[in-house]
């Protein structure tokens, strides 16, 4: 169990119910809030907040105290993994699509840490914590390709810096609803919650207060059949990075429950193929050792799913 953690803030608008101005300050979902509140976490201007329903006043001061969440222990479980480079410090491994990351509610096992704990023998770095050894970054459980996982601490805390200072190399491979135009470009924008639907991120514009900065630059690597294979490189490494922003200027992923519907054309291609993830490949990873100081670039074909993929939407024409 780890400390609790505490979100102080300032609230900017009138009027609003207050379970929903602090929902829209703090990220936290609505629910969580009342929850919070009715626990006695949430204060405004010093006070107990103990209505939600009673409007908001700019400029409030408010705080809320997050518990820290129990996380259950992961168990070695013995799942086939396939692994890109391995040294005493670290791992990579090229996680399949349709596996988590790590265990969570509906998903307490199964996943790439308890797969993780029995390759190496549970030698894994701890800060992440029992629920998450070693994880220094997610990809999302329907997206294929190369992720790095810390066995050290050592290599933890180099690793996270270089996420933190965005040096790190990586590039996806992904299909897209239509072909970009222009063919490669820049896709900048703040991505946050979803403010019709607070289980999606969304991309805000730069002005707003919400949501992280976000940069993504694509190119297109062949145009298809009312869509297209592209290659996003990642400035920053946000929650859904690449299919909100390529949905945001109109290309979302082919197969992408969340996001997008595919073209008329495409529909019967995903159905036949039973293609139901967002067509979204890890495939390039590229940073320096943590400890060796070594430049490590690894890469990732693109899984069989896709490349049929591809080929059938390929042949509509022909």
């Amino acid at each position: 169990m780890g400390a609790t953690n505490t979100i102080r803030g300032v609230l900017a608008s009138d009027g609003q119910r207050l379970d929903k101005a602090l929902s829209d300050a703090t990220e936290l979902s609505r629910e969580r809030i009342k929850a919070l509140i009715a626990e006695g976490q949430v204060t405004l201007d010093d006070a107990p907040l103990t209505n939600g329903k009673a409007k908001a006043r700019a400029g409030s001061h408010f705080t809320i105290d997050l518990p820290p969440a129990a996380e259950p222990e992961a168990k070695p479980q013995d799942i086939p993994l396939t692994i890109a480079y391995e040294d005493a410090h670290l791992i990579v491994v090229d996680k399949p699509a349709g596996m988590v990351v790590h265990p969570a509610a509906g998903n307490p096992d199964g996943t790439l840490v308890n797969a993780l704990l029995y390759h190496c023998r549970g030698q894994l770095s701890g800060i992440g914590g029992v629920a998450r050894p070693g994880i220094v970054h997610r990809i999302d459980k329907d997206t294929s390709g190369l992720l790095v996982v810390a066995k050290s601490d050592a290599a933890h805390e180099g690793l996270a810096k270089q996420f933190a200072d965005h040096s790190l190399e990586r590039a996806y491979y992904a299909v897209t609803n239509g072909a970009p135009i222009p063919p490669s470009g820049t896709v900048r924008g703040r991505i946050g919650r979803s403010d019709t639907n607070r289980k999606k991120m969304a991309a805000l514009s730069d002005d707003s207060t919400r949501g992280k900065h976000a940069v993504t630059h694509y190119r297109t690597l062949e145009r298809l059949d009312h869509a297209a294979l592209i290659e996003c490189r990642l400035e920053t490494g946000r929650t859904h990075q690449v299919r909100v922003h390529m949905a945001s200027i109109g290309h979302a992923l082919l197969g992408d429950p969340v996001y997008g519907r595919p073209h008329a054309r495409i529909r019967p291609v995903l159905n036949r193929l039973a293609f139901h993830r967002q067509a979204l490949h890890a495939a390039i990873l590229g940073f320096v050792h943590p400890v060796s100081g070594d430049r490590l670039h690894l890469t990732s074909d693109m899984p069989e799913d896709m490349r049929e993929l591809i080929d059938e939407i390929g042949h509509l024409n022909r």
